[in-house]
């Protein structure tokens, strides 16, 4: 059984960090595409980042140079540093990994985790 459970969310001001980390058990995980998605209310969900297996990061627009996606195979974590945060970074940010190696973008996330909710304040 897939489990993603994410952690670290939490409220902070404008031009503050979070860091967020998704625990990963039940996959090959040094297998699998993984991606950190969010979604704000009334609005469509959106990838922030995704990682393949080779650790090659492909990030959001938005998100490039503020926040960095890592991967740690032996721990079987995923996590997000956020910083320079926005209010507009505000949304439910959610864990997820892909049936796939590379491309991760090319496929649809196969296990989702239940997100954490990062809020910031202007």
């Amino acid at each position: 059984q897939v489990q993603l459970v994410e952690s670290g969310g939490g409220s902070v001001q404008a031009g503050g960090s979070l860091r967020l980390s998704c625990l990963a058990s039940g996959l090959t995980y040094s297998r699998r595409c993984m991606g950190w998605f969010r979604q704000a209310p009334d609005k469509e969900r959106e990838t922030v980042a995704t990682v393949d297996v080779n650790d090659n990061p492909r990030y959001l627009e938005s998100v490039k140079g503020r926040f960095t996606v890592s991967r740690d195979n032996v721990k079987n974590t995923l996590d997000l540093q956020m910083d320079s945060l926005k209010p507009q970074d505000t949304a439910m940010y959610y864990c997820a990994t892909y049936p796939a190696y590379y491309d991760c973008h090319l496929y649809r996330p196969s296990y989702w985790g239940q997100g954490t909710q990062v809020t910031v304040s202007s």
